[in-house]
């Protein structure tokens, strides 16, 4: 059914990606699918890498640590973005279509006043992709 699990990924949260990387990982066991990891980052300098290779990098390592813990086939996807608060979503839109994802399993948070001004990313992803969609709390 999937063969292409898109899973975006924020390194400085990770810690609050565990249900989401779990659901993407049982979906990619049972379905064979590669999960590819995809993380957003800014040409300047930031909290999580000071480049886009060191970005790339710990990118890398984060799929192949994922792939080894669940034992699945994974692979690490960066992409550089002027101002990725601003220009997250039609960056990951693009990315399901560049990575002929068939399949975007995201993390989300508990809905919040600030929510019903602007759109969560797992909203718009969800409203705007062309693939099913799988927000995970």
């Amino acid at each position: 059914m999937f063969k292409r699990i898109m899973v975006p990924v924020d390194l400085a949260h990770k810690n609050k990606l565990d249900r989401a990387l779990e659901c993407a990982a049982d979906l990619a066991k049972r379905y064979d699918a590669m999960i590819l990891y995809v993380g957003v980052t800014a040409s300047t300098p930031g909290a999580v890498a000071h480049t886009p290779k060191e970005f790339g990098a710990k990118m890398d390592a984060f799929a192949a640590e994922q792939a080894e813990k669940y034992g699945v086939s994974a692979e690490a996807v960066t992409l550089v973005s002027h101002d990725p608060s601003v220009d997250l979503d039609p960056t990951l839109l693009k990315a399901i279509e560049d990575n002929n994802a068939d399949l975007v399993v995201m993390a989300s948070h508990i809905p919040n006043v600030a929510d019903y001004i602007w759109p969560s990313n797992g909203g718009t992803i969800a409203k705007k992709a062309d693939v099913s969609v799988m927000v995970i709390r």
